[in-house]
């Protein structure tokens, strides 16, 4: 079963933890990986570009000129797609749907994959405990200093909400926190480093294992 150091406040290594080889040791699928950042990134996909119709379009309610003896090709209205300023054939539209379904069971493993290659490079740590007792963003950069964290960004689960703690955070530009119950593949690749505690890497055992029970 893997192991993992807990941390107190000061930087050091005061117990060890086993972690369920379920979620921390599991191969790796490059595929599955890719997959599901592809839907993800689908699903938070936006239309913004919207073209008008020429039932939308402006004006065009009488006709631009008599049908004959113009020398011109006939005309029923200035909205037509074919003059300029008319109405736009076949554009973009802004309800437009590009979400894609995503597996539970897919999702739940693409997320063990990544929490397992973090452990293998030794980039999740743990405290034993996250808590402050006023809000101090002095105070978590010094905590943070101790850790065993090298240069990159770091990712903090929460367990829970805590106000203190996420106001703290949120004045560091190299920092993100979420609540374990949020937990995305994208930001979990996006950071570098993995932060949580005790409770919160219980969490994520518990939310995984569900997740993995549910999808079979």
């Amino acid at each position: 079963m893997t192991k993992v150091k807990i941390y107190n406040l000061e930087g050091k290594s005061t117990s060890e933890r086993k972690l369920n080889d379920e979620i921390f040791n599991v191969g790796i699928s490059p595929k599955i990986i890719t997959q599901v950042i592809n839907v993800q990134l689908a699903n938070r996909r936006r239309p913004i570009a919207h073209s008008k119709t020429r039932s939308e379009v402006s004006g065009g309610g009488k006709k631009p000129y008599r049908q004959k003896g113009t020398g011109n090709a006939r005309a029923g209205s200035s909205r037509s797609p074919i003059w300029i300023g008319g109405g736009v054939t076949f554009g973009p539209r802004s309800n437009r749907n590009y979400h894609q379904r995503l597996p539970k069971k897919m999702r739940n493993k693409a997320l063990r994959m990544i929490f397992s290659q973090k452990i293998k490079e030794n980039k999740i740590i743990i405290l034993k405990e996250i808590e402050l007792k006023k809000y101090s963003t002095k105070d978590i950069e010094s905590i943070l200093q101790k850790l065993p964290i090298e240069e990159g960004k770091i990712l903090v689960i929460l367990p829970k909400m805590n106000v203190n703690l996420e106001l703290s955070l949120a004045n560091l530009p190299y920092l993100k926190t979420i609540q374990a119950d949020s937990l995305n593949i994208i930001d979990l690749i996006k950071y570098d480093y993995l932060l949580t505690d005790i409770e919160g890497i219980g969490k994520i055992e518990k939310i995984l294992l569900e997740g993995k029970k549910k999808a079979k």
